[in-house]
């Protein structure tokens, strides 16, 4: 089996450098917000703030969890997290699996705390090493290595499915588990895709064993399939071909959104997948996510340096507010009742899923 790391480093070079984001389609193009021509508010009184489970951030965006294992991939992490710290945001890590593992990828990790003390940090581990034998031990391991404020538990199926190496282990054992380990540790999880989106059963189905904290990761932004289907090219592995068709495979991101928040009412929702810019961060939130995260376009701005990704967040903060702005949105509750129209595919998917409109009006705008 090739070394954990090297994987790690490979899926980075792959992700940035390769063809393999919009793929398929967000469906965000469906969704409009309504012009209002008399806000009633000055741009400079639009307020960005909000919260993340019981800390204050400055604005409604996560850069959700990508990558780690390597020293060139915690210099990475290094620049995301100074920035993150900067605008005041929350910073995902990747998968934590290889950190616990291999004792010397723990400082690609660990860096992100030493320079980013006072944001949200979220912590990652996989469904499927449930399955494999980690339990409450390596969830602790995994939080306190990085002082995290939340861990996510990734899903990632289609990925696993396509990998050389995969273990795609799904089984209602490893959500009972998933469930006892709840219990006892000290931060919240969080339910996370990785590029196919979650849907209304599989929302209702972990709201059924307690969990209610969903990122949604749809489809439109990386496709994780294709980065397989690279890595599977790349060695002769016979899944390559299989995976060539599969790889706008998923629930578009507005879809996804749209579907937890219908099924879970109470729940919160990171919206990510194929976000690009803050016009999508606002139609994210206003679909029914309480913040949107981004991973793709942050990994090639970091690669650029710090002074990159900073000016890509001071674009993405702008776009935001001129979209709240422009729709009379003076804060982010306001937002997330604002008017939207759904047309296209999206309002088409709606009423194959029997989706009831108004209700869904209901539970976005929290009433």
């Amino acid at each position: 089996m090739p070394d954990i790391i090297n994987r790690k480093l490979e899926h980075v070079e792959i992700a940035s450098f390769e063809d393999v984001d919009g793929i398929g389609s967000t469906f965000l193009n469906d969704v409009i917000l309504i012009h209002q021509a008399f806000p009633g508010i000055s741009f400079n009184e639009i307020e960005i703030k909000t919260r993340f489970f019981n800390k204050e951030i400055n604005a409604p965006i996560m850069i959700t969890g990508m990558t780690g294992g390597r020293p060139e991939l915690g210099k990475i992490n290094q620049i995301i997290a100074e920035i993150a710290e900067k605008f005041g945001i929350p910073m995902g890590v990747g998968s934590q699996r290889v950190a616990l593992e291999k004792p010397e990828a723990r400082e690609s990790f660990i860096v992100v705390r030493k320079v980013a003390p006072t944001i949200p940090i979220v912590a990652n581990l996989g469904m499927p090493q449930l399955v494999k034998g980690y339990g409450l031990k390596e969830f602790q391991d995994a939080v306190q290595m990085i002082e995290a404020d939340a861990i996510a538990v990734h899903l990632n199926p289609a990925q696993e499915l396509f990998q050389p190496e995969g273990e795609p282990e799904y089984t209602i054992s490893a959500l009972e588990k998933l469930k006892d380990i709840s219990k006892s540790l000290s931060v919240p999880i969080i339910i996370k895709e990785t590029g196919s989106g979650i849907s209304m059963e599989v929302a209702k189905l972990f709201s059924q064993y307690g969990f209610k904290n969903f990122d949604t990761s749809g489809q439109g932004g990386t496709s994780w399939i294709a980065i397989e289907m690279i890595r599977g090219f790349r060695r002769g592995n016979w899944k390559a071909e299989s995976a060539k068709i599969f790889t706008s495979w998923g629930i578009p991101t507005a879809v996804s959104i749209l579907e937890v928040r219908y099924s879970v009412p109470d729940s919160f929702i990171i919206g990510s997948g194929g976000i690009r810019n803050g016009l999508d961060v606002a139609k994210a939130i206003s679909l029914g996510a309480d913040l949107a995260g981004m991973a793709l376009p942050v990994l090639k701005h970091a690669i650029e340096g710090k002074e990159s990704l900073e000016n890509f967040f001071r674009k993405i903060i702008f776009e935001l507010k001129a979209a709240m702005m422009l729709t009379g949105s003076r804060d982010v509750n306001a937002l997330k009742r604002s008017s939207i129209v759904i047309m296209g595919k999206l309002r088409e998917w709606m009423e194959y899923r029997g989706i009831n409109l108004s209700v869904y009006e209901k539970v976005r705008r929290r009433e």
